[in-house]
């Protein structure tokens, strides 16, 4: 069946923040109605006429009677109480699409509603949003976890496709390591970023983005081609002195702004990217305890 074929869907979106409004607006380009949405604060409701001009404000109780599939574009630890309520308030009914889009949680957290008959699917793009239109562009190079039983599953993928988007299967049991993956790759990634802009502008660099940008996208670029295989640096050489001038500066730098976590955050991927350069044969095991060696000092004198 092609996409044009499909049939269309009355959606309900309960919550419009960043990835309700964007997977919104990307379903309903598809052809499906989005017959409602909730926004309580004023920057949902702005976000909701942006991206879903003319789609009714209304409350979860409304959207999950109405619809044929719900989208949960709720906080993690909200999911499986809004289910519950909604199912013993009889909103949720047998053949009704229920997803969220948690990368923590599997179906297992929409159980309160497939009791009813209701058929879940957990959903996880690959993408941080900014519920823009930018959105759905990015979308369309997005992987997305797919998480459902195996007669539901292809409802999910189709779904997927709908958005433009890559559909990939995870497995129930699998889901927390997925997210923790992406979590690490995303999130601290940022951490580690802005750590060193922040060290360069300390430097006297006026730019330090720039300085950065290529830098960043060529790393970036190798390891995904290439893996752990990219890994250059003073650690995969074994140069234990470049390693104490490193620290030495940032010891320095620490008590500059009274904060050790730029220190702390080299010491501990330090001490990881030791334990890979070792694996790989990169250098050797002595070479490996000096470096950890002198981590570990570092820490100490803290």
């Amino acid at each position: 069946m092609s996409q044009d074929e499909a049939p269309r869907l009355g959606i309900g979106i309960i919550g419009c923040g960043r990835v309700g409004a964007s997977i919104g607006a990307a379903w309903r380009q598809a052809g499906h109605a989005i017959i409602g949405v909730s926004a309580t604060s004023a920057a949902s409701r702005e976000r909701a006429a942006d991206m879903l001009p003319g789609v009714p404000i209304l409350d979860p109780d409304a959207i999950t009677e109405r619809a044929e599939l719900v989208l949960l574009a709720v906080p993690d630890d909200e999911i499986a109480p809004l289910v519950t309520g909604l199912a013993n308030l009889g909103r949720i009914h047998s053949g009704q699409i229920l997803i969220h889009c948690s990368g923590r949680y599997g179906t297992d957290v929409l159980e309160a509603g497939t009791r009813l008959g209701a058929l879940p699917i957990a959903l996880h793009p690959s993408l941080t949003f900014t519920g823009t239109d930018v959105d759905l562009t990015r979308l369309r190079q997005a992987t997305i976890a797919v998480t459902a039983v195996a007669p539901i599953r292809p409802v999910g993928e189709a779904l997927v496709v709908e958005l433009g988007a890559e559909p990939i299967a995870i497995a129930e049991a699998d889901r927390p390591l997925y997210h923790a993956a992406i979590t690490h790759a995303s999130n601290h990634s940022i951490t580690i970023i802005a750590e060193a802009m922040e060290m360069l502008a300390e430097a006297g660099v006026e730019d330090p983005s720039h300085v950065l940008h290529a830098l960043i996208d060529a790393s970036t670029a190798n390891t995904l081609q290439n893996g752990a295989k990219a890994l250059t640096g003073p650690v995969s050489r074994g140069d234990v002195g470049t390693v104490e001038a490193h620290l030495a500066a940032l010891s320095e730098y620490s008590l500059s702004r009274s904060s050790p976590a730029a220190r702390n955050s080299y010491i501990a991927l330090a001490r990881s990217t030791t334990a890979k350069a070792l694996a790989m044969g990169r250098i050797t095991e002595a070479a490996a305890q000096e470096i950890l060696g002198v981590l570990d000092q570092a820490l100490l004198e803290s």
